[in-house]
């Protein structure tokens, strides 16, 4: 398979990365970032995008590829409702579109997360906003779009974009993976779920921690 990730100077595309270039039905790897993150193997090729909101025709030339993994995202913390939303909504579907018009056939992954509104009508913001965009994604020409909602995320040693208060967590792991199973995932079982959606299919659009966790097998 052909894939592009973005967001992979974040946690969790950093993690969605590692697992493709260890998986041996990824041949092709095309990561989209704003700044060059000079990683170099030999599945991976890299395209600077410095304005998500201004893509012209950059994108014009990235055809056949079988799926993307959207893993670019911002925190809601402290953000104000509508830069979150431009920063969430508008962001990506301006991608997706682009994307959409020289990839009928690909299947697009979109992390959200638990928590996700697909009503749009829930007491939250953060997750309001997520379900809009997790809706309107599903309505573009896609052979597939599955919006994805992991819970905890156990981080894969190694990884440089580990959030540093994981060091004071991770501890707890796996007492919480076996007192609750269906709130906790491991980055590696997302990464491994996500690649075996664009290859397989699901029979559900809305990848819940459970689903990750049967996908990642």
């Amino acid at each position: 398979m052909k894939v592009i990730i973005t967001g992979v100077s974040g946690m969790v595309g950093e993690g969605v990365l590692h697992e493709c270039i260890n998986d041996s039905k990824i041949d092709k790897i095309l990561i989209i970032n704003r700044k060059s993150i000079y990683y170099y193997h030999p599945k991976v090729e890299e395209l600077l995008l410095p304005d998500f909101f201004n893509i012209g025709n950059t994108l014009n030339q990235i055809k056949d590829y079988d799926a993307c993994f959207f893993c670019l995202g911002v925190s809601s913390v402290g953000m104000d409702k509508q830069e979150y939303y431009k920063l969430t909504y508008t962001l990506t579907m301006n991608f997706a579109n682009a994307i959409a018009q020289q990839n009928p056939t690909l299947t697009f992954c979109y992390i959200s997360g638990a928590g996700t509104d697909s009503s749009e009508k829930g007491r939250l913001a953060w997750a309001r906003v997520k379900g809009k965009t997790e809706n309107d994604l599903m309505k573009l020409d896609f052979k597939s779009v599955y919006g994805v909602r992991p819970g905890y995320l156990q981080p894969i040693k190694g990884m440089k974009n580990t959030h540093p208060y994981y060091a004071y967590i991770k501890w707890i792991y796996p007492l919480w993976s076996l007192l609750a199973p269906n709130t906790v995932n491991t980055l590696s079982q997302l990464g491994k779920a996500m690649i075996n959606l664009a290859k397989n299919g699901y029979s559900k659009k809305i990848i819940g921690i459970a689903d990750i966790n049967k996908l990642a097998k």
